[in-house]
């Protein structure tokens, strides 16, 4: 009996045995799935971690492409805006000489028409006529000193034939501008 009740223990341990094995394969098995699914994750995970990385990384590079872009479309819209304000400088010049050449203009229109206006006309014939005979009695007196002058001339040619050559050397030109050396 006692080696029949140590065959049932034994049995019974085996049996027990066995049935740990069996649920301990089983809860290998599940943890080996775990494991698996686990790892399927995990690769999952990392592979997401990888693109989101990427996508950081070409955001970052397209966060500094704009800011280039944005600074360089600034500086362009600063030096329109300067060669806009050079221009309307310019323009503004332009149109204060412009300004200034009608007011010039009209000013000398005023002064013109209130010298030819009818009533200043008869003064204005006189005082032309006046310095007319003024001039025409200096070009009178000129014309008789020059044609005194050319009448001395001719007397002192005449002269000078008649004389020597070696007296004519002595003698002193009478004319202005002539001086002896």
């Amino acid at each position: 009996m006692c080696h029949k009740r140590a065959k049932n223990t034994l049995e019974s341990e085996i049996q027990e045995a066995t049935s740990v094995r069996d649920s301990m394969q089983k809860e290998l098995e599940t943890l080996l799935n775990e494991v698996y699914s686990l790892e399927g994750i995990q690769q999952e995970k990392e592979e997401l971690c990888q693109r989101l990385q990427f996508q950081c990384e070409e955001s970052e590079r397209n966060v500094v492409r704009q800011l280039n872009e944005n600074k360089k479309s600034k500086e362009l819209v600063e030096q329109y805006a300067c060669e806009i304000q050079e221009l309307k400088l310019k323009q503004r010049k332009q149109r204060m000489i412009f300004e200034n050449q009608l007011y010039q203009l009209i000013d000398q229109h005023k002064k013109l028409n209130s010298v030819f206006t009818q009533e200043r006309l008869p003064d204005e014939m006189a005082s032309a006529e006046n310095i007319k005979s003024q001039l025409s009695s200096v070009e009178e007196l000129k014309l008789v000193q020059l044609h005194d002058l050319a009448k001395a001339l001719e007397e002192m040619k005449n002269h000078n034939q008649s004389v020597p050559a070696e007296t004519r050397e002595d003698e002193t030109c009478m004319l202005p501008g002539c001086f002896k050396e």
